[in-house]
């Protein structure tokens, strides 16, 4: 009944691979397709790699090429200088420290690049890297710049905690002993003495009590207490508004010139050298003899005479920590250990490390250890003070409350002190006073006391506290020469 209609379509082989290519050509385009949007993906999600992998490389070459010219340069520069000792006993030969006159950029291994912070800034590849890694040293300003440089004008501001510093003198309180002399003075085992006066537990916990009035110890005692400069050298630093300050008592070190100022700075900055007697003598055996005009190069080499203490440390305590005491119409100034020699522009500094970030004083975190307690340790293994004096100073804090932080307002507790860069106002005045009190108190490791300084005085917050790397790249440091001598009494 039914019939099977049915249509049968032939196909030519040609067709057939007509049909086969077309569907291959599909897939391989659909693929295609496929790995562009995964390029592109990728693109989007590491874009940042195919920056840094290049740059990293070309920076690690650069660097170590730079590094090699470097040391082959310093190799070259090093020269044979005689040296005399102070006793008058035969010269010796030694090689003049290659980093003298280092103007050459700090290192700084950052996430295992060690990056060359001046020679990135002339470069669009390195700065790259660096505002990737966010690293970086002292950021001075241009040179150019910092010939424009100047003091900035003083405001007024309503919300300083300490309106005024006055110090104690003999005239408001009676030294006991006052009778005696300096020199008895320095034979007895007294840290306090007719320059300090003699301060009590009493007046030390109020000299913490901040108040729009301070009155407190801060050197400079009494007339018969020591320190004597000449009227001539007073009238000098009378007119230092900005100064650069060093000291070295007991022959102990030379006078390194400061490089890498501006013109700026030569004519508005005071550099000042603190030296005794015995460091006269010991650089006059050198070759370095003060000038008529009471200069060695850019130095004005101030002659002290009568210092205080026995002990040459805590007398370099004094121009290290009283700078507004002895130069009472400075606005700042800068202290630099004598084992090292400033490299860089005076107002540079003060613009990068205190104008720009608003802060009153500036200083090195300390390189090796965050705690008082541990570097307390530190000390006593290091033969750098007596177990007792430090025991003494320790088992003092511990009772007053000092925290075993290592920390304190997120900043590193323990500085290293080689290089101070302050504002003088009462507040940091405040601050250096009631520090020198304290190192004459215990221990001439002023590390230990400035955190308990720090933590005791709450007022005190602007504080720049920056990292080692910036400290090397301040100055050139070249070690003690010889050994200091202790005053005679």
């Amino acid at each position: 009944m039914f019939q099977n209609k049915s249509v049968s379509i032939s196909l030519s082989d040609e067709e057939s691979d007509e049909l086969g290519r077309m569907r291959v050509r599909a897939r391989r385009k659909r693929k295609k397709l496929g790995n562009r949007r995964l390029l592109r993906k990728l693109f989007v999600r590491y874009w940042m790699l195919l920056v840094i992998v290049p740059a990293a490389g070309l920076f690690i070459f650069e660097a170590t090429r730079i590094g090699r010219s470097l040391n082959g340069l310093n190799t070259n520069n090093s020269i044979e200088t005689r040296t005399h000792r102070i006793d008058g006993s035969s010269p010796t030969l030694r090689k003049a420290p290659t980093n003298l006159n280092r103007l050459d950029p700090t290192t700084h291994v950052v996430a295992g690049i060690r990056e060359l912070i001046e020679y990135a800034s002339a470069n669009a590849w390195y700065l790259i890297v660096l505002c990737i890694l966010k690293c970086g040293c002292l950021k001075l300003l241009p040179p150019e710049n910092l010939d424009q440089l100047d003091i900035p004008v003083e405001q007024e501001s309503s919300r300083i905690p300490v309106g005024e510093v006055l110090y104690m003198s003999e005239s408001d309180r009676s030294f006991v002993g006052v009778n005696v002399t300096l020199s008895q003075l320095r034979t007895e085992d007294t840290r306090f003495n007719l320059f300090t006066g003699n301060q009590t537990f009493e007046e030390r916990d109020r000299s913490f009590e901040v108040k729009e009035t301070m009155t407190v110890h801060c050197g400079f005692f009494g007339v018969n207490g020591g320190f004597k400069i000449s009227d001539q050298d007073k009238s000098y630093m009378q007119g230092c508004k900005v100064v650069v300050s060093t000291c070295a008592f007991g022959g102990g070190d030379d006078l390194y010139q400061p490089i890498g100022m501006s013109q700026a700075s030569l004519k508005k900055v005071c550099y000042v050298a603190f030296w005794d007697e015995i460091t006269v003598k010991a650089q006059e055996l050198v070759e370095r003899r003060i000038g008529e005009n009471g200069f060695i190069g850019n130095w004005r080499v101030v002659v002290v005479r009568d210092l205080p203490f026995a002990d040459q440390r805590l007398n370099g305590k004094i121009p290290k920590m009283l700078s507004h005491r002895l130069f009472p119409q400075a606005k700042y100034s800068i202290w630099v250990d004598s084992k090292s020699q400033f490299r860089r522009d005076p107002l540079g500094v003060l613009e990068t490390l205190l104008w720009r970030p608003k802060s009153l004083l500036a200083i090195s975190e300390h390189g090796a250890r965050s705690s008082v307690y541990d570097e307390a340790k530190a000390v006593v293994k290091k033969n750098k003070a007596k177990p007792e004096e430090v025991e003494v100073q320790l088992n003092q804090y511990r009772k007053d409350g000092l925290p075993e932080d290592k920390r304190f307002n997120g900043k590193k507790a323990l500085c290293e002190a080689s290089v101070i860069i302050r504002k003088h106002t009462p507040l940091t005045n405040l601050l250096m006073c009631v520090w020198f009190n304290e190192v004459v108190r215990f221990t001439s490791r002023d590390q230990l006391s400035f955190p308990y300084v720090l933590w005791r005085l709450k007022a005190f917050q602007n504080i720049n506290t920056f990292p080692v790397c910036t400290r090397k790249d301040l100055v050139n440091s070249m070690g003690h020469v010889r050994k200091a001598k202790p005053l005679q009494s």
